[in-house]
């Protein structure tokens, strides 16, 4: 399953719990998106980021 470039995150899994208490598994998959990213030496790179990221990197610019 894919994973961030940037931190690593990856899917989590648990259960989706019925009104009954029957549990089933399930899966949480991190929101990737496929960016171009302008490196230190100016090369433009593209890069499968979380949007968690996405938001830290426009934070710190």
């Amino acid at each position: 399953m894919a994973r961030c470039d940037m931190c690593g995150k990856g899917p989590s899994f648990g259960h989706n719990v019925s009104f009954s208490k029957r549990r089933t598994n399930r899966m949480w998959r991190p929101n990737l998106q496929r960016k171009k990213i302008t490196t230190t030496d100016g090369q433009a790179v593209q890069v499968r980021i979380c949007t968690q990221c996405i938001r830290t990197m426009s934070k710190t610019r």
